[in-house]
């Protein structure tokens, strides 16, 4: 199950909060590796590192990258503070974290006792690549001078989380896909600019500014600890599918709408729309979101629905039809969002075709956050 490897760092080629990239040889050649020094410890050229490849000889989704599972020779110290939420349970790289929801935490007293969303927009995407476009959308729409909301026990939110707009934005990571937050450089870049104002990570996802046990108490979090007025809930990059109807780790997106929703929140859906993807089943709107949306959320969100031009907005708009047995359909239009997703701070990318690539999976994502930011007004 698992292919390991012992090599020797060469060099560090980049690193951003969270990670480092590494030039590693192995008896079989060089490779691309990736290493979190919260679990492993800071590598260095001359280090020895134990590599899990696995993935990486599958050509799965790490990026091409070998994860470093250890540091043999020079073992990092040992955690120091407080903090009792396992992540990644009974793995061999289980962490401990301080949760916002557990005793410990200085959050629990708010969050024992929370249990609304007071009506916060929750755009609610399949794909971790529909962040940054979303956000293209909610601030290329964003209302001028709009007052910010002020965060529950401001001094507690880690130093680290972004400041930047008239209004707060927290990004909720699920665990279908990546499970440490700090593998997504869009995540970083987005808090550097500015864009971002904290990362909550749910369920066996970790790595975030806040931590939560359940996407509930992340969402929960995401309003009365970082005081966010949206939020945007995606799994972490990556995707598990298998080409069947109900066997792709984007379900989690009809489970985030019931979330929302259950909490008092206004759940914004966005489709995962293309027309660049060479897969008929992801062709204009995805069966992820047909299914996810369709079958999987119970109860009703508004389903942003970008006004695409020509033939491919009509079948987009008929292939969304039947989702008005449950949701609101809200037509959105595009006009300007080309404009917007070109300031994007980060490298717009899905299943590696950019912008002009994939237009219309982008335009969709933005549509949605332009939608999310009407309601903010």
């Amino acid at each position: 199950m698992i292919r390991w490897r012992r090599g020797e760092v060469v060099r560090i080629r980049r690193e951003w909060p969270g990670a480092v990239e590494l030039d590693v040889t192995t008896e079989e050649g060089g490779v691309r590796a990736l290493a979190y020094p919260a679990l492993v410890g800071r590598p260095e050229p001359g280090d020895t590192v134990l590599l899990n490849t696995t993935a990486l000889a599958m050509g799965l989704g790490t990026g091409g990258y070998a994860m470093v599972v250890a540091l043999p020779n020079r073992l990092p110290k040992d955690p120091q503070g407080p903090g009792h939420l396992v992540k990644a349970r009974y793995t061999p790289l289980q962490a401990t974290v301080l949760g916002a929801d557990e005793q410990d935490s200085p959050f629990h007293e708010t969050l024992r006792e929370a249990d609304s969303l007071d009506g916060m927009p929750v755009v609610v995407a399949d794909l971790h690549s529909a962040l940054p476009a979303i956000l293209c959308g909610l601030y290329g729409s964003r209302p001028p001078g709009r007052p910010r909301q002020e965060a529950e026990g401001e001094e507690e939110i880690p130093a680290e989380t972004g400041r930047g707009g008239p209004f707060r934005v927290a990004y909720v990571m699920l665990d279908g896909g990546a499970l440490p937050a700090w593998f997504s450089m869009s995540c970083a870049q987005l808090k550097e600019a500015g864009w971002l104002d904290g990362v909550v990570t749910v369920g066996q996802a970790f790595g975030g500014d806040v931590e939560a046990v359940t996407l509930h108490t992340g969402l929960l979090a995401a309003r009365h600890v970082m005081g966010a007025d949206v939020a945007v809930v995606t799994q972490g990059p990556g995707n598990l599918g298998t080409g069947t109807r109900w066997g792709f780790s984007g379900v989690s997106a009809g489970e985030a709408v019931n979330a929302a929703a259950v909490l008092g929140g206004r759940p914004v859906a966005a489709l995962r729309v293309s027309e660049g993807d060479l897969r008929e089943r992801h062709i204009g709107v995805s069966h992820h979101s047909l299914t996810a949306y369709g079958r999987v959320a119970l109860a009703p969100a508004q389903v942003a629905v970008p006004e695409l031009p020509g033939d491919f907005g009509r079948r987009v708009a008929e292939q969304s039809a039947p989702l008005a047995v449950r949701h609101e359909l809200v037509g959105v239009p595009v006009d300007g969002l080309y404009e917007a997703l070109g300031g994007c701070p980060v490298r717009l990318s899905t299943m590696g075709r950019g912008l002009d690539e994939d237009l219309a999976y982008f335009l969709t994502s933005a549509a949605a956050g332009r939608h999310a930011a009407s309601l903010l007004s």
